[in-house]
């Protein structure tokens, strides 16, 4: 899985947008002050007329993937030596987001800003849907290939078949009907 991409020193990761001065350039065109992003938003309404999918760095995986599924990922995936995560999370999937779509989000680091509550921000070109079911694709797609790589050999197959009734779409859909924010 990629590692996260965290902004240069002056605010942009060289993909889609950047921000310095506390705004943030959203992949739209649109310039946005970072305040206007709270802790619990996921979504932002934009003035181009789109919503935008938000991520904080304080934001579970647990949005996007039950929690056995995390639990799995934090055991299975070491995240580098020198990555500023020691744990596998929200930063990591947001990071394989970005390989997968760079023009499509824009990023701030606001590790150095006590007054936003956050320390890094992600906002898409498209909707937390959209978003979810590229995380969700992403998940497998790093499941499909740890298991092509296990010791037993029929596990491959096993997965491929468990795969092929697996619909991504409905998962999302039931999931965020599921998950539960106040717990």
């Amino acid at each position: 899985m990629a590692e996260p991409r965290v902004p240069d020193d002056d605010g942009g990761d060289g993909g889609g947008g950047g921000a310095s001065d506390g705004v943030v350039e959203l992949p739209c065109g649109e310039r946005v002050e970072t305040t206007a992003f709270d802790l619990g938003m996921r979504e932002y309404d934009c003035d181009c007329g789109e919503s935008h999918a938000v991520v904080m760095d304080m934001h579970p995986p647990g949005r996007f993937l039950p929690e056995s599924i995390v639990d799995i990922l934090e055991s299975a995936v070491e995240p580098a030596e020198d990555d500023a995560f020691e744990e596998f999370g929200t930063p990591h999937l947001m990071g394989a987001v970005m390989e997968d779509v760079p023009e499509e989000v824009a990023t701030y680091d606001a590790s150095g800003e006590g007054e936003v509550g956050y320390a890094l921000l992600w906002v898409f070109d498209f909707d937390s849907r959209t978003l979810h079911e590229y995380v969700v694709e992403l998940v497998v797609e790093l499941m499909d290939h740890a298991v092509s790589h296990a010791e037993n050999p029929g596990a491959q197959g096993e997965f491929e078949d468990a795969m092929t009734e697996f619909d991504v779409g409905a998962f999302v859909e039931e999931y965020r009907k599921e998950r539960d924010w106040e717990a």
